[in-house]
């Protein structure tokens, strides 16, 4: 079956992403854009019918601008990711990285400058739509393959979850790729440019923060002390390592 992803034009397996923003004209040719290459694109032009639609719909996608009167898209975002794990891709103001660190540590899983070119808006909706699909087909992996365990932390790779101590971690599909790179390297340090390729499959700008955050993020959800991780370390002028156990 063709797969929209991959080939951007077909009437089978459409997406259907979620567009809130309160500039109509923006909305509609977005909307131009994106129909020919296999998205079906519904929007909102407000925080709170944009949230109403996001928690009462499936989508495979949510495009969220920052900027909105009322509830802005940090307020929807930070809403939302209390049901939904649904990717989210936000629209920022160019040159605001607050604004950035802000979405991304509230669950974010992308953003891109509102006066983004085209190509780069439907990259990077694909790329957070292939990172929250489950690609694995049943026969297709091993059974020794499914799960990597670290110690008290246990992966299941089809089922794309994750649990320390028996108790679920609740993961952003960017998270749970970040958390599957780290645990596949076990003991060893991989750079922030290393998790880039491992995670989003693409080049991000110098400064962007976009691991630095999720690291953050990641250690939070493992319930780490932030002056002192035990499971993920950073590693000065290098990068990150996800110990092989907890460091007692």
């Amino acid at each position: 079956m063709i797969n929209p992803i991959q080939t951007g034009n077909t009437e089978n397996n459409r997406m259907k992403v979620l567009l809130v923003d309160d500039d109509r004209k923006f909305c509609r040719l977005v909307q131009d854009y994106l129909k020919p290459m296999g998205f079906d694109v519904e929007t909102a032009h407000n925080g709170i019918d944009g949230l109403e639609k996001a928690v009462s719909e499936s989508f495979h996608a949510v495009i969220l601008d920052i900027m909105m009167p009322g509830l802005d898209g940090l307020g929807v975002l930070q809403k939302l990711r209390q049901t939904s794990n649904v990717p989210v891709l936000m629209l920022t103001a160019m040159g605001e990285e607050v604004d950035r660190i802000m979405g991304l540590e509230i669950g974010a899983d992308d953003y891109v400058p509102k006066t983004f070119s085209t190509r780069e808006l439907l990259a990077r909706l694909r790329a957070v739509i292939r990172r929250n699909l489950n690609t694995a087909s049943p026969g297709t992996v091993h059974d020794s393959e499914d799960l990597i365990t670290v110690g008290e932390l246990k992966i299941n790779l089809p089922a794309r979850t994750a649990a320390l101590n028996n108790q679920d971690i609740d993961l952003t599909a960017f998270e749970f790729d970040l958390l599957t790179a780290l645990a596949k390297s076990a003991g060893r340090v991989l750079t922030r440019d290393q998790l880039l390729d491992a995670v989003a499959g693409r080049e991000y700008e110098v400064f962007d923060r976009s691991v630095d955050v999720h690291i953050s993020t990641l250690r939070k959800k493992l319930g780490e002390d932030p002056k002192d991780p035990q499971y993920i370390k950073t590693i000065r002028s290098v990068g990150y390592m996800l110990q092989s156990r907890k460091v007692e």
